[in-house]
């Protein structure tokens, strides 16, 4: 099995465990989710019918204080009747009667006015707030107006009116429930839920009273009243009737510590996965930057061994010259003493920036093509043709040693590929704003599973070669010519076509 086969598998095995981690994470954290949803659902159902048994007892005292004021009503009612028939009757036993009534009086404060608005006799009040001359008007006529005043004639054509306001028992206990209706309000139905609530009329057109909630909501009512729509999708509101307010309801919504609940799976995930593709590629570049010494450095030490043999076989070849061997053994001789300077120029060029020159694109292909077919088996046929509709001149600007060795490498890899015998056809022309050679063999082709890893290092499907022709072809065309190599098509047992594309100016 090859290292890359291995390699799709560690990622493949890697990818899965990630999925069932991230998986088992996203589950649990749900089940945990709904479990503090379930808790405090429970909590917000107490919290609500506190509210509601609150605003009953609230509601209950309210409805005793009425009558304890219809009470207090009728209680002036009857003494401003007793005062009338004190003034009016001759029977002495009723007016002992009525003169108790009177005097009995000692909760409710009351003030008898004439016609002229003097006053004339004062009850339950503190007579130093009584002017000199007696005159019923200003801060006392004020305090006294809350209800309207009861009429006597004493049948003498003599008016009398009674003012009376509410007894200082009554007050002070119409002041505890003031105090309990807030409480309930602010206390009861905002602060004591742990969750954001809005209290609105039954209209839904004004705040009772809010807490719990975010500070740019507190200032701004229009707001507040549209977030009520979103807790109504949310939660159903809570209908109770409050003292002075009437029917209102209660809008709540979940947590702020359950909203994070809720997301944080989905927050988790995406960090783990952003930390996984920084790793990733921070990984990536650090390996290729490693690779990229390697390769710098075997190649120079390539060129740098090849350097000197070759100097002595160029001599070796003169003095054989001089023996007089066979002129065209020499010549072949003298060609591959030639590819391996230019072997040798390729390998001392990885590493640099290469100079790109305009050369004749036909012209290149030709010479590899001479070169290769007296090389390989006469049962393998290598021809180059022209596909375009273009009846021009075809330059490209390419290190030509390096260029060189990218079709030598594919040439190489077909004819491993055809096993003996078949065809390499070469194409070429111009496409849209690139210049493209294609290489076709009818070798075995090569599995859709392996056409992405063909150019990794070290991949290989021979059992000799260390598998970095095709690796060292995609650095030249990508890196150096700013170009593109890749399989354009392969099918097995029919063939394999790479494509080069080279940018034109």
């Amino acid at each position: 099995m090859s290292i890359y086969s291995k390699k799709q598998r560690w990622k493949i095995w890697l990818a899965g465990l990630a999925v069932i981690i991230v998986g088992v994470s996203l589950w649990y954290t749900n089940i945990l989710v709904k479990k503090v949803s379930t808790e405090e659902r429970k909590k917000v159902e107490l919290w609500a019918d506190a509210v509601r048994n609150r605003a009953e007892l609230v509601n209950y005292t309210e409805s005793l204080f009425e009558k304890l004021q219809k009470e207090e009503r009728k209680r002036v009612e009857i003494w401003a009747e007793a005062s009338r028939n004190l003034i009016t009757t001759d029977d002495e036993d009723a007016r002992s009667f009525y003169l108790k009534l009177v005097t009995e009086n000692n909760t409710i404060p009351a003030i008898i006015v004439d016609s002229e608005n003097r006053i004339n006799s004062v009850a339950n009040y503190d007579t130093t707030e009584i002017s000199a001359n007696g005159e019923f008007k200003g801060k006392i006529r004020q305090e006294f107006s809350s209800y309207k005043p009861l009429v006597i004639d004493d049948g003498f054509s003599n008016i009398y009116y009674i003012y009376y306001k509410d007894s200082k028992i009554f007050t002070t206990l119409k002041e505890v429930l003031n105090d309990i209706i807030k409480s309930f309000i602010s206390e009861v139905v905002v602060n004591s839920a742990s969750v954001p609530v809005v209290v609105t009329d039954s209209m839904r057109t004004t705040i009772i009273a809010s807490g719990n909630l975010e500070n740019e909501y507190q200032a701004d009512t229009s707001r507040m009243l549209a977030l009520t729509a979103a807790m109504e999708v949310e939660n159903t509101p809570l209908e109770i009737v409050l003292p002075d307010y009437g029917k209102c309801s209660i809008y709540y919504r979940n947590s702020f510590l359950l909203t994070q609940l809720k997301y944080y799976p989905v927050v988790q995930f995406i960090v783990i996965a952003l930390f996984m593709i920084i790793a990733y590629f921070l990984f990536n570049f650090s390996r290729r930057a490693e690779q990229n010494q390697v390769w710098v450095g075997m190649s120079k030490e390539t060129a740098h061994q090849l350097g000197t043999p070759l100097s002595s076989l160029i001599a070796w070849v003169e003095i054989l010259r001089m023996k007089g061997i066979d002129e065209d053994t020499l010549s072949e001789i003298g060609k591959d003493l030639q590819r391996l300077e230019t072997i040798t120029e390729r390998f001392s060029k990885v590493g640099s920036v290469p100079e790109l020159l305009k050369h004749d694109l036909p012209s290149i292909l030709r010479d590899s093509i001479g070169y290769m077919q007296p090389r390989v088996s006469k049962k393998i046929k290598i021809t180059l043709e022209r596909n375009d509709q273009y009846d021009l001149p075809l330059d490209v600007r390419v290190s030509v040693p390096l260029f060189d060795w990218v079709i030598e490498n594919l040439f190489r890899n077909a004819i491993d590929a055809m096993e003996g015998g078949g065809s390499i056809e070469v194409h070429y022309g111009i496409r849209n704003k690139y210049a493209y050679v294609d290489v076709t063999d009818s070798g075995k082709g090569i599995a859709k599973s392996k056409i992405n890893t063909v150019f990794e290092p070290g991949y290989t499907s021979k059992k000799r070669g260390w598998g970095l022709g095709l690796s060292l072809a995609k650095r030249i065309i990508n890196d150096y010519h700013k170009g593109k190599i890749f399989v354009r098509k392969s099918e097995l047992g029919k063939g394999t076509t790479f494509r080069i594309l080279l940018p034109l100016d």
